[in-house]
């Protein structure tokens, strides 16, 4: 079972260290197959197109479908009279 002697009476550093050097290797060796094989590798997401639906115009097409749920997206605050009012009883 001593396939992997060098891995053996290392510190914690050592360690990271042949860690981090496998990690780079593979992705550089990845980068050069999507070079090999024509592919680009993945690009940062291109901003959207303008003329999208913003956020509030979605909210008042969906305000004007379905009126009984206008305003559902506001947070309920609860009563705070009836709950004194109640406590005084």
């Amino acid at each position: 079972m001593n396939d992997i002697p060098f891995l053996f009476n290392q510190t914690a550093e050592q360690m990271r260290r042949i860690g981090a050097r496998g990690g780079k290797a593979r992705a550089r060796n990845w980068r050069a197959r999507q070079r090999a094989a024509g592919t680009a590798p993945p690009t940062a997401p291109r901003p959207p197109a303008r003329g999208l639906e913003t956020t509030p115009q979605a909210m008042a097409v969906l305000d004007a479908q379905f009126a009984w749920l206008r305003g559902a997206e506001k947070p309920v605050r609860p009563r705070r009279a009836g709950l004194a009012h109640a406590a005084q009883r």
